[in-house]
């Protein structure tokens, strides 16, 4: 079904997340949400458990699920989705590249 790529070994893929918020700054720091913060989180609920992993076997939900990168997307917004918001920021959009002209773009259930 998906060709070359369908290789039941793996192939490795280094993929770039890009994470959009949205909000009113903060009058005080200028900022929507702190980027120290958002780098910590995004390591923590994605870097930490997909990195240099065989996602269809060793990470949730990619076990299940094909880790496309439409799939990637959608499940890096899960990860972070609760996160930001109880922190006070809005999560706008992931964009999730496969290569450097690849890329899956996910707005949630709100857009």
């Amino acid at each position: 079904m998906f060709g070359p790529a369908a290789n039941p070994h793996g192939h490795g893929h280094n993929y770039v997340v890009e994470v959009t918020l949205e909000g009113e700054p903060d009058p005080a720091t200028g900022m929507v949400f702190d980027l120290k913060r958002l780098k910590d989180v995004v390591h923590r609920e994605v870097v930490e458990p997909m990195d240099h992993r065989f996602l269809n076997r060793e990470v949730a939900p990619f076990d299940r699920v094909v880790p496309t990168v439409e799939n990637v997307a959608i499940e890096v917004w899960k990860r972070l989705h609760s996160h930001l918001s109880a922190q006070g920021a809005r999560l706008h959009g992931i964009r999730v590249y496969e290569t450097e002209d690849l890329y899956a773009d996910y707005y949630g259930e709100q857009h």
